[in-house]
């Protein structure tokens, strides 16, 4: 059975649907008002407020920890500052991806490593031998993400902080209402976000200070059917959907390398060895079946199948996470993973995973669709990802 957050004393009177679901053994809000319109809208035009609690968090410290995070990762840690965020996936020795989160070095040799499932037990059998310090913190840090153009502004209201020079992936420590905080300008959304990490005993004052703030901001507790929009026009993966990961995956083709996510930027070959190096090598230097690709639906094509069983167009009212099939000519070439209709792009859009020969941006595809039950097929072009880059997620905020 679920357990409330710590912010689930704030978020239960704000949920007028009472639509929840379960993200690792919490209640979560899916969308605080009967439909999430207003909390999208939040994400890009205000402030949205979203309980990430639910995260998977490590603490690594210890003589060796540096050496213990490039032992797992694909990443070079010894290239990142303290202070500064990366995100980065980390394999088997099959080079299948396992997960993929955050890490965030707090000092030469510590780190806080979210993770979106449990993976203490796979570090603590990769820490042999190594002087480091492993802490599974999930249940004594509370997490908040402040996202949208005028999150900076927010902060920059109640935040004891730095945030006029926070720069994009890096992270500040400092207090809101007196609770000490760190501060990182990352998110799950692609536009200008902040992610609050505090002690989960003193989260309710810093949810107080942003929610009492919030009225001039145009701030909105934000649910999980929003932001599966947002990370979906951001392009952003989520596993269990866009990916399984190496160690439930049950037949060889529901292994992923980083490779075939568009991870390949983040695996560094030569830094020396780390757990699936090998294979990774093999992989870059002889290419991959597959590719994530982002798929643009032709509209006028899903409202002609509508249009000839007499039927108005019909935008989906939420993100699907049901897999269908994606078709090069008569052939099945791959299948989309995550779909929705984007409000900011005013088009259907897809995460898909496509076979490489057919994955070039601009290549004219089918995806599968429903109508009264009938199977249809539409055009699909495959286009540059992310969909939806605003230059304020990067930017210096004012």
């Amino acid at each position: 059975m679920p357990v409330p957050t710590a912010f689930h004393e704030r978020t239960f009177p704000l949920c007028q649907s009472l639509n929840y679901r379960e993200w690792a053994g919490y209640y979560t809000v899916s969308s605080y008002e009967v439909h999430h319109e207003h909390e999208y809208n939040a994400i890009r035009n205000a402030a949205a407020l979203i309980d990430i609690t639910p995260l998977f968090k490590y603490l690594i410290s210890g003589r060796d920890a540096t050496r213990f995070v490039n032992r797992i990762i694909t990443r070079n840690i010894d290239k990142v500052a303290k202070g500064q965020v990366i995100y980065c996936c980390w394999c088997n020795e099959e080079g299948k991806v396992i997960d993929d989160g955050t890490i965030t070095r707090l000092d030469e040799n510590r780190y806080r490593w979210t993770a979106a499932e449990p993976n203490l037990r796979w570090f603590h059998l990769n820490s042999t031998g190594m002087d480091v310090q492993v802490e599974d913190i999930s249940e004594r840090t509370a997490a908040l993400a402040v996202q949208g153009p005028t999150a900076a502004r927010l902060l920059k209201s109640v935040a004891d902080a730095d945030i006029a020079n926070l720069k994009y992936f890096r992270m500040t420590s400092g207090k809101i209402a007196g609770v000490a905080v760190d501060i990182s300008r990352t998110g799950y959304t692609g536009d200008l976000g902040y992610e609050i990490w505090t002690d989960w005993k003193d989260a309710l004052r810093v949810w107080d200070a942003l929610a009492g703030a919030g009225e001039q901001f145009d701030l909105h507790a934000t649910g999980m059917l929003a932001l599966d929009v947002a990370r979906i026009e951001a392009g952003l993966l989520l596993l269990d959907v866009d990916y399984t990961s190496s160690r439930k995956a049950l037949i060889p083709s529901q292994k992923f390398s980083p490779y075939e996510l568009g991870f390949g930027r983040m695996v560094h070959l030569d830094k020396g060895n780390f757990v699936g190096c090998a294979a990774l090598e093999k992989d870059h230097s002889n290419g991959v079946p597959r590719q994530l690709v982002a798929l643009e639906l032709d509209w006028n094509e899903i409202e002609a199948h509508y249009e000839k069983l007499g039927l108005t167009p019909a935008a989906p009212s939420q993100a699907s996470r049901i897999h269908v099939p994606v078709y090069a000519g008569k052939r099945q070439c791959g299948k989309a993973t995550s779909t929705t209709w984007s409000p900011v792009l005013k088009n259907m859009i897809a995460l898909a995973s496509i076979e490489t020969e057919h994955s070039n941006p601009g290549t004219k595809l089918q995806m599968e669709i429903t109508v009264e039950a009938i199977r249809q097929k539409a055009a699909a072009t495959v286009v540059k990802l992310p969909f939806f880059n605003p230059a304020r997620k990067t930017a210096v905020p004012v």
